[in-house]
């Protein structure tokens, strides 16, 4: 019952700089955990940075000091801030949702996926 949309994503120059979206809607669980995962084709999908809503953030070792995950005031929405790009980064990028609902946290929701293309 909770959607995720992804947006934001697009091409980009090597050295350039995007920001992804993750909007949440629906109703019946709660959102504690978020992440923004990425793939490429014959590659196995990579965690590129997680948040929670207590603020821990992880950010996967290519990525550090690169790029940033927040999230907004409503806890509905987390972004991928994307900065000094490279073409390592292309892949199609996937919004993650842990819902818990009670305590309980049984169910994983995902966007469609959104492709983001470095390139001069």
């Amino acid at each position: 019952q909770v959607r995720l949309v992804e947006s934001g994503g697009g091409l980009v120059q090597p050295g350039g700089s995007l920001r992804l979206s993750c909007a949440a809607s629906g109703s019946g669980s709660s959102l504690p955990y978020m992440a923004w995962y990425r793939q490429t084709p014959g590659k196995q999908r990579a965690l590129v940075a997680s948040i929670t809503t207590g603020g821990i953030i992880k950010y996967a070792d290519s990525v550090t000091g690169r790029f940033t995950i927040s999230l907004d005031n409503a806890g509905n929405t987390i972004y991928l801030q994307m900065t000094d790009m490279k073409p390592e980064d292309t892949a199609v990028y996937r919004c993650y949702g842990l819902g818990c609902e009670w305590g309980v946290c049984d169910r994983d929701y995902w966007g469609r996926g959104i492709q983001v293309t470095v390139s001069s």
